[in-house]
């Protein structure tokens, strides 16, 4: 039997904490006016969420204006695979494969025929203006001289968006910036060609029809799934 000399004496106020290796047991409070050392953590509870600290790490967040991670997004850059010779210009395999896109998305596919097939009409209807132009030229030889100048203009544009779309086919990422500077070009063609009243004979290249075709190529070319595209073709080569 024990004596109340031996009787437990009640901890006062700056006592030490329990000893390592004893777990308090479950509810279990401090004494009052008890402050912990400096960096003691209490033991967390089964099922208790803990915040990430500076050893844990929470998860990569998106920046303002940035996709979220694993997202695609329009991002720019300018191309560093720009041709070194006129035979990086030239279409692998020459113009026998032209209507052939095995491999390519669906957004590129389309963007694709709508440059080769516009540059094709764009060739014809310029020869077509060609004859016109000269058979102008016995009543306004000034006008006739202006639109002729327009007309080569126009069928040059027309030659180079078909070569250029078959190196975007490719995966070419200066031939798709090339082709975005075509549709610029074609924006100015409609202009001048509307000014001088000579759009009409100058093919898909020089009016406003042309501008807006080669608008919906260029927003197909930059979508994000053809981005990803060119990325992938460039990690490839």
């Amino acid at each position: 039997m024990s004596t109340p000399d031996e009787a437990p004496q009640p901890q006062q106020p700056g006592s030490q904490p329990p000893q390592p290796g004893n777990v308090p047991p479950a509810g279990y409070q401090p004494p009052q006016g008890y402050q912990p050392p400096q960096g003691y953590q209490p033991p967390s509870q089964p099922g208790q969420y803990q915040q990430p600290g500076p050893t844990q790490p929470g998860p990569p967040q998106a920046g303002p204006g940035q996709p979220a991670p694993g997202q695609p997004g329009f991002h720019f850059e300018m191309p560093t695979d720009g041709p070194r010779n006129f035979n990086d210009v030239m279409p692998q395999g020459g113009f026998s494969g032209m209507f052939k896109t095995q491999g390519l998305p669906t957004e590129l596919k389309v963007s694709y025929f709508i440059w080769v097939i516009s540059g094709l009409l764009g060739l014809l209807f310029g020869l077509i203006g060609f004859f016109a132009v000269i058979a102008a030229f016995a009543f306004a030889p000034a006008i006739a001289a202006l639109a002729l100048v327009l007309l080569l203009l126009a069928l040059a544009v027309a030659a180079a968006q078909v070569v250029l779309a078959m190196k975007m086919k490719e995966g070419k990422e200066w031939a798709r910036l090339a082709l975005t500077i075509v549709a610029a070009v074609s924006l100015l063609l409609a202009i001048f060609g509307a000014a001088n009243g000579s759009g009409s004979g100058m093919g898909l290249g020089g009016n406003w029809f042309g501008f807006l075709v080669s608008a919906v190529a260029v927003v197909l070319m930059w979508l994000p799934n053809s981005q990803l595209w060119f990325k992938a073709v460039k990690g490839h080569a």
